[in-house]
């Protein structure tokens, strides 16, 4: 696996044949209405992404007992948050589903860990407040994998691999969630300093960046046992399991590319992951 640099993403438009992989770190929803360097980073890597067939988003924000993917021919914009302010809650992402793809998706399982077609969510925060950047027309189809909160690491990435094969379908899959995620621990008096973290959210972030980059994915899965640092990084694994999806998609001839490398409010990190 090859480690690209921040500002080469040309090579992406000759790996047409396999859709890229990403994780996004998605920070506060407030990301989704503001010009700042990680949004204007996303309208960017859109501009230069191949153009998918479908898009299925690993949100933190759809925790369910079973794994579920939207079968849905369309997707409401599902506004999971209070305190924010309204330009927030006016956004809608107007977005078809594919209930087609999401047959699919339940094909490829029905062998192993099984997912099972659900019409009852849509796009949550971790979704749209990325996609409304990377795709802004929303003339692309859009379908969520939920996250079985009752699983343990090696499920998550297990699923992964199970869904390979839409890469090769012309589906780009994202997993949306932030490998530093510590909001009890943030330092609102610091918010605006300039990737400002703790040393604790530095060492785990950097653990797990050298991880993903020699592919030691058994330390990933094992994370609990990592030390103190990676125990405050990770205080529930709910913004840390979409990674382990996006682990399970990734071939050994894929490029790594890390961007929004940065740090907010001392105990989160933005960290975020292209692999094609």
């Amino acid at each position: 696996m090859q480690h690209q640099v921040l500002n080469d993403l040309f090579w992406l438009k000759d790996r047409a044949e396999e859709m890229p992989v990403l994780f996004i770190g998605h920070g506060s929803p407030m990301n989704a209405i503001e010009d700042n360097e990680f949004s204007n980073y996303w309208k960017n890597l859109g501009k230069q992404l191949p153009k998918p067939e479908a898009i299925l988003v690993v949100s933190a924000h759809w925790l369910t007992k079973g794994t579920l993917v939207t079968a849905n021919s369309t997707l409401e914009t599902i506004h999971d948050f209070r305190g924010f302010p309204q330009p927030l809650f006016d956004v809608n992402y107007d977005v078809q589903g594919s209930p087609e793809l999401a047959k699919d998706i339940v094909k490829l399982s029905l062998d192993q860990h099984e997912i099972h077609e659900d019409l009852t969510w849509g796009l949550d925060h971790g979704a749209w407040s990325i996609l409304c950047h990377l795709f802004p027309e929303a003339n692309i189809p859009v379908l969520q994998l939920s996250i079985d909160y009752y699983k343990g690491s090696d499920y998550h990435l297990e699923i992964g691999r199970q869904l390979k094969a839409l890469r090769k379908k012309g589906v780009i899959i994202i997993g949306s969630g932030n490998i530093v995620h510590n909001l009890s621990a943030i330092d609102w008096k610091n918010m605006n300093t300039d990737n400002y973290a703790y040393d604790w959210a530095i060492e785990s972030n950097e653990i797990i960046k050298n991880a993903v980059l020699t592919g030691d994915y058994k330390s990933l899965i094992d994370y609990k046992n990592k030390g103190v640092s990676l125990q405050y990084a990770i205080p529930t694994p709910d913004h840390y399991f979409p990674l382990l999806y996006t682990l399970g998609l990734v071939n050994k001839n894929d490029n790594v590319h890390i961007f929004n490398d940065k740090y907010v409010g001392g105990s989160l990190s933005m960290t975020s992951f292209l692999f094609g």
